[in-house]
């Protein structure tokens, strides 16, 4: 079996399926529901023709460019998944129908219910392909028929139960909100550094309102603290790729240092609550933005489609369109940007004055 599994190329380990799998799908559901809930924000408010008009129907429903991006998000996230998983192209093909299914079948949960059932179809695909000679009829039947079993199946208890986890944290941070405002900005700022998907979390448990506002807040602490922190070390290039890219790229650093994650990570545990508490920031855009932080400014752009046309997970959830007014551009703004950059230095310069931070600590790896 050992040996069967390695000529298959199937590796069940936690970093294939938590790390590998989970990053691309969240980068399947960029590329189709991100997108284009951005292109019909932009249409809408900009008045651009071919991004508001219907160009499909679709049982009878009319659907924009943007529209049909977002409507696709299973199948996408499902290629993307079996993409990391290094499956054979007839596998990777197939995994369009399946990903399609699951992610209709797990409803508020679909992005948890994809990741599951795309991993299962995928790892069974790839054991058949090329194990018979009709591999062009036996590798797709068998991985569309199992991928959409298993949707049937699975995709709709984890959806419930993902939908209900995420409401959970979403009713705790209002009645919460100091304490929520903490844990959640420090746990997805800290998941987004981590070579784990900050915006696949969020997207699958559907962060909205104030717990999505919090998330929000915890990754630009992140992402903007260690390119303003690390600002000598690596100068322009550094704080554009992790101010406007990934805090990732400090993941060498923090092994080899943990002391150099304090700063960033009390600027989160800070902003958080203030986010919540003060200007209560709430991000009611696709929940996949809640976990983006700066990277693109999709998370400021997720806050602003929010306010402007909600998305259809934070309308169940009471959300309503609202004209911002200074109030919202300044908590935007402080939250995103000025807070971050502020306190990450006055931490990270008490650090270095304790001893726990040195000289080239913060130098990104060539």
């Amino acid at each position: 079996m050992k040996e069967f599994l390695k000529r298959k190329n199937i590796v069940v380990s936690a970093r294939r399926y938590g790390i590998d799998a989970l990053g691309a799908m969240a980068q399947g559901l960029f590329c189709s529901l991100l997108i284009g809930t951005i292109l019909n924000t932009l249409g809408s408010q900009f008045h651009i023709g071919f991004l508001t008009a219907q160009i499909i129907k679709i049982n009878d429903v009319g659907y924009t460019v943007g529209g049909l991006a977002s409507f696709m998000s299973g199948s996408a996230m499902a290629v993307a998944i079996g993409y990391a998983l290094q499956a054979p192209p007839m596998v990777l093909f197939s995994l369009v129908t399946v990903g399609y299914a699951c992610n209709a079948l797990g409803g508020a949960g679909g992005p948890l219910a994809v990741l599951f059932v795309a991993i299962i179809a995928a790892e069974c695909g790839k054991a058949v392909s090329k194990e018979t000679k009709v591999d062009i009829l036996v590798t797709p039947i068998v991985t569309i028929l199992i991928g959409v079993g298993a949707a049937w199946v699975i995709a709709p208890p984890i959806g419930k139960a993902a939908s209900a986890f995420g409401g959970l944290i979403m009713r705790a941070t209002v009645l919460q909100p100091l304490l929520m405002g903490i844990l959640v900005s420090v746990l997805v700022g800290v998941a987004l550094t981590l070579p784990i998907s900050s915006a696949a979390i969020c997207s699958v448990l559907g962060l909205t309102g104030l717990a999505g506002g919090a998330a929000v807040a915890g990754c630009c602490a992140q992402m903007v603290g260690f390119a303003v922190m690390s600002f000598k070390e690596n100068g322009w290039g550094g704080l554009v790729s992790q101010g406007l890219g990934t805090s990732m790229l400090q993941m060498p650093n923090i092994v080899k240092n943990p002391r150099v994650w304090i700063p960033p990570t009390l600027a989160s545990a800070i902003t958080g609550p203030i986010a919540t508490c003060l200007f209560q920031l709430e991000m009611n855009g696709a929940a996949i933005n809640s976990g983006m932080g700066t990277c693109g400014l999709c998370g400021q752009l997720g806050v602003w489609t929010g306010w402007l046309s909600p998305s259809a997970a934070a309308l169940e959830n009471g959300a309503a369109a609202i004209v911002p007014g200074a109030m919202d551009w300044a908590g935007l703004i402080l939250i995103s940007f000025v807070l971050p950059a502020l306190l990450s230095v006055v931490f990270c310069e008490l650090c270095r004055r304790a001893g726990w931070i040195k000289e080239g600590d913060l130098t990104l790896p060539q």
